[in-house]
């Protein structure tokens, strides 16, 4: 199937429209939607390929056919904090990088009596009710309790999962739920987009901590799943400085970030580096690093198309291990891959947004960007290993070198890694 995926993308690319249809026809008689889990794999990239040729209008009567159907549209649900806490609960995907980073934070900020944690999560911020109980259950007689501030950006809202709450109304139910471990949380969102790479935050921040450099709080940085949005080498941007200072003339460029004059020395710069840059002169306390270990960032449509198809197969094939066939929690689980597929498949520029980096790419821009690797703890290691064992037998976990990574009948498939300023 995966071949046949390859000869199709391939006519599309080419404008075959005869053979990209006689393809397309096998496809859709081999690989229906509510099929075993490689055809429903398969199902998902038919319907990026075919909703690609109607955005490039190469194949004309393959855009009638986008437009004439109505099952090739992806329906994603947007969740109450409820459903979404439950559905998180189902897999290992995003607890394994909560358990991991929670043992990494309680570990860095032991003894700070303030405690600043920056949460760029693709969760939503799920994984802080785990992080409070954890600092919670941490106290002893009548040691007072941390101040925990917690600061997010207010511009996640189009990626999946999304909410069906602003983020005003999450962070008085996150302040709520912290009182009740007897936990000060102050909760701050700063509108800010991974499109600039985060450049308001990083803004923000820097302001935040010239007033609180004294104070000898712990600035946390977690970073689940969110990285990967901000654009890096393969779209192109204007020659940027590697400087990570942002401008204060009011001259720099919508990105945010100073904007070079000359391209000779920025070649190899993206938003992704000068963020990293932008942290590390915040000087943090911790940076937690949780993501996707896969590569698509390729701008060659077949070499994307044949990593992503050798990567998206472990969530429908992990889906029959939590979640019934039929249930509406499955079709929402599938509609949020689909929608990445399609992302991945169907869009370029700045609309691909789904530009996920191996681990390997992330330690080196961490290591470039002057921070040094923090080895997770046997503890840490022991409390992800509990979790697994609520899952299915197939989740493990591995060590490479200081990090850890989830994996999947032997597949690499998240991975977390901690970091503290060289």
């Amino acid at each position: 199937m995966e071949q046949l995926l390859v000869h199709c993308a391939n006519a599309i690319e080419t404008n075959d429209a005869t053979l990209a249809q006689q393809i397309l026809w096998v496809l859709n008689n081999i690989a229906p939607q509510d099929g075993d889990s490689n055809q429903r794999l398969t199902c998902a990239f038919l319907r990026a390929l075919i909703a690609r040729a109607a955005r490039i209008g190469s194949c004309k009567l393959l855009a009638a056919m986008a437009n004439s159907q109505a099952n090739f549209t992806i329906h994603t649900h947007k969740f109450s904090v409820i459903e979404l806490a439950s559905f998180i609960d189902l897999t290992p995907w995003h607890r394994f990088g909560f358990t991991a980073a929670n043992a990494a934070i309680l570990e860095a900020v032991e003894g700070y009596s303030v405690i600043h944690i920056v949460d760029l999560s693709l969760t939503h911020c799920m994984q802080i009710p785990t992080l409070v109980d954890a600092i919670a259950g941490r106290q002893e007689g009548n040691v007072s309790p941390p101040l925990l501030k917690l600061t997010v950006a207010g511009s996640t809202e189009d990626v999946p999962p999304m909410l069906d709450l602003s983020y005003e109304e999450l962070g008085s139910k996150l302040v709520n739920f912290a009182r009740s471990r007897n936990i000060i949380l102050e909760f701050r969102v700063i509108p800010s987009s991974y499109t600039d790479g985060f450049a308001n935050l990083i803004q923000q921040l820097r302001v935040q901590n010239l007033v609180y450099a004294e104070s000898g709080e712990a600035l946390v940085v977690n970073c689940h799943m969110m990285l990967h949005y901000i654009p890096e080498e393969t779209l192109t941007l204007p020659s940027i400085n590697p400087n990570p200072n942002l401008s204060s003339s009011g001259s720099s460029s919508s990105y945010g970030y100073d904007v070079a004059s000359s391209s000779s020395s920025s070649t190899s710069s993206s938003l992704r580096t000068m963020f990293l840059k932008a942290l590390r002169g915040l000087d943090p306390t911790i940076v937690v690093l949780v993501d996707e270990d896969a590569d698509l960032t390729s701008n060659n449509l077949v070499c994307r198309l044949r990593s992503a198809f050798n990567y998206l197969w472990i969530p429908y094939d992990t889906v029959d291990t939590f979640l019934p066939r039929g249930s509406k929690q499955r079709q929402w689980y599938e509609a949020d891959v689909c929608w990445k597929i399609e992302n991945v498949i169907a869009y370029e520029g700045f609309q691909r947004v789904e530009r996920v980096e191996p681990k390997c790419r992330w330690v080196q821009r961490m290591r470039n960007a002057n921070f040094r690797s923090v080895s997770f703890g046997e503890d840490a290691v022991l409390e992800v290993k509990a979790m697994l064992d609520e899952h299915a037998a197939g989740w493990g976990l591995k060590r490479e070198e200081e990090d850890v990574v989830l994996t999947w009948k032997g597949h690499n498939v998240v991975f977390a890694t901690a970091w503290m300023p060289a």
